[in-house]
């Protein structure tokens, strides 16, 4: 049945605007593979202010195993607020990844060093 009075459909409306507000906070983060065959390393970006993690697999004591987590390190925290996205090479023997701004056509590329991610400066 119809709601014929306006004062229902205010607030059915704003359920539905908060029933979608789940599918829009999952949208934050952009993930990416970096393309060495032979790594099993996955990059994370913040979409919005381009800061940099990266989570791997590794082995503890021969049982099921960890993920090991790299913060942002140098160059690879926040940016200016904009539009980030990740993009591999097509290289098989590289572990690193490049970092867009969609907004601007700058990219540096990330990489882990140690026991960070660190980027190279924003350049176009």
């Amino acid at each position: 049945m119809f709601l014929k009075s306006v004062g229902h459909i205010a607030p059915i409306g704003l359920l539905a605007a908060l029933a979608a507000t789940p599918a829009l906070a999952a949208s934050n983060f952009d993930f990416l593979a970096a393309p060495q065959t032979d790594l099993n390393r996955v990059y994370r970006v913040d979409r919005a202010t381009g800061e940099m993690g990266a989570c791997q697999y590794g082995l503890k004591d021969k049982s099921v195993g960890v993920t090991l987590c790299y913060p942002a390190g140098d160059g690879a925290g926040p940016q200016p607020p904009s539009e980030y996205a990740l993009v591999a090479s097509r290289h098989e023997r590289e572990a690193g990844v490049f970092r867009l701004d969609l907004r601007t056509g700058a990219m540096s590329i990330c990489y882990v060093l140690d026991e960070s991610v660190v980027c190279t400066p924003m350049a176009k």
